[in-house]
């Protein structure tokens, strides 16, 4: 297979699924190009999504923690906004993380290809970039070309001042006023950023409440600190239109009284992503697209085409980065003959607001709509010793478990670092662990993690730091 003009494996796209698919391949002996059109590797998570965001999240807690400390007796003076250096500060953490990539690329001797890709046949791809143009013969092929943010037709202005994630988080300026349309995690994230950094910011969601996806009780804390924060949280409420003004971009809202139109300096479309399939030459494939985009596969990522396989965003829901990666191994072990299948039995989520949001496995409310019996245990962050030297009760734990058995089927938490704590109950759910497992496992004190602990106590009685009665 190994001829000088074909490659066991062409991966095209080198986000974290993709170059983990790479890399993998790599070690299983198989001849391997990594192909991107873009001159950094990492794709959107490195280059303009997870790292850069959670850099900036980790800056407007900075600001938030100097402005919290004054209920500590320790005052500080009023913090002075840096573009130029913070913007400088996202620039080295990506290069420094994108480095390390091209060096692991080097190290495994994966070949990297600037270039742009598309599909001649089922075998064959074109090339058109700086280091390669013509055609490339492959084995087998993995599309990780990842997703965009999508841009509604009723919201396209053709204004800088209407940006996406991806120019948000370029950190143009700091408006007076920002609009965010979406409720979901990546606006609340830059949100977030944005209210530290000066920002006076009105979310608008259209459906009846934040973070869709997410059991109610655990957005609670987290609509409730937002509240107090944002200027307002508008629910069940449309965007009509956006109109460009010298003044501002005006948006003209929608609800069940009535249309309104505000003002606002800067507005922030998070209205979710699209798989990036178009100009793939699918078409030269037996590739199957979904109506939405999305390319089919079965549960070892192949494709209907034998020899070419997709990961990440480009297969669906959920897009995460940690998904995608999950997803790029067990396709470079399939490809070189080794058992794997990409069946989870959980997935966390990590919502990086403050606080945090991490839930993985089943949910309370899928629980309810599916009918299966199940205990719902609850450990609320007001019990927790460690929450309390944070100044941090707001937090609650919960774990969905069996209600016969008790093997836990799902966990969620609200509260700082929930997204750190998170891969206990990933881990106890794909080992199919039950309550005592959690409950009689030490766990040190004091930290958040006893809430874990906890919150599986409850499901025989009263942990050690709440008194649940019989009754209830």
């Amino acid at each position: 297979m190994n001829q000088n003009n074909q490659y066991d494996v062409a991966v095209i796209g080198a986000g974290p699924g993709g170059y983990a698919a790479a890399f993998k391949a790599a070690d299983l002996g198989l001849r391997t190009a990594l192909i991107d059109q873009d001159p950094q590797l990492g794709g959107t998570c490195l280059l303009r999504g997870c790292i850069p965001s959670k850099a900036l999240l980790h800056a407007a807690r900075l600001v938030t923690e100097a402005e919290e400390a004054k209920g500590w007796g320790i005052h500080f003076d009023k913090p002075r906004l840096d573009l130029e250096a913070l913007r400088g500060r996202l620039k080295t953490i990506v290069g420094k993380l994108t480095k390390g990539v091209q060096t692991l690329a080097g190290s495994r001797k994966v070949e990297v290809i600037r270039a742009r890709a598309s599909f001649k046949d089922a075998t064959t791809l074109r090339l058109s970039g700086p280091d390669r143009q013509g055609e490339l013969a492959f084995a087998h092929a993995i599309l990780a070309t990842g997703s965009r943010p999508t841009m509604p037709d009723a919201l396209k202005l053709d204004d800088p001042r209407v940006m996406d994630s991806t120019s948000a988080l370029g950190l143009p300026d700091v408006p007076a006023r920002l609009l965010v349309i979406g409720g979901g995690y990546i606006g609340l994230e830059l949100g977030t950023v944005y209210q530290a950094l000066g920002s006076e910011v009105t979310v608008v969601e259209a459906l009846p409440r934040l973070l869709n996806g997410a059991d109610p009780d655990l957005v609670r804390p987290l609509q409730q600190r937002m509240q107090r924060r944002f200027r307002a949280i508008l629910l069940n409420t449309e965007v009509k239109q956006l109109e460009a003004k010298k003044e501002g971009v005006a948006a003209t809202f929608r609800t069940a009284d009535g249309t309104s139109t505000e003002t606002f300096d800067r507005v922030l479309v998070a209205v979710g992503r699209r798989p990036n399939t178009e100009e793939l030459g699918l078409d030269q494939t037996k590739v199957m697209v979904s109506p939405q985009g999305f390319v089919q596969v079965d549960r070892q990522l192949r494709t209907a085409e034998p020899t070419i396989f997709a990961i990440g965003d480009l297969v669906g829901e959920p897009m995460l980065a940690h998904k995608a990666t999950h997803e790029g191994l067990v396709a470079a072990k399939v490809i070189a003959g080794q058992p794997g299948a990409f069946d989870p039995a959980a997935i966390p989520a990590v919502v990086f607001t403050d606080p945090e949001i991490a839930w993985c496995g089943l949910t309370e409310e899928a629980a309810k709509a599916s009918g299966q019996a199940v205990k719902v245990t609850r450990f609320p962050w007001a019990a927790s010793g460690r929450a309390t030297t944070l100044d941090r009760n707001e937090g609650v734990t919960k774990l969905v478990l069996d209600a016969e058995s008790g093997r836990i089927l799902g966990m969620g938490l609200c509260g700082v670092g929930a997204g750190e704590l998170i891969a206990e109950g990933v881990l106890a759910v794909e080992m199919g662990a039950v309550a005592e497992d959690l409950a009689f496992s030490i766990h040190p004190h004091p930290t958040l993690s006893e809430t874990v602990m906890e919150a599986a106590e409850s499901f025989h009685g009263s942990p050690t730091h709440l008194f649940i009665s019989k009754r209830s």
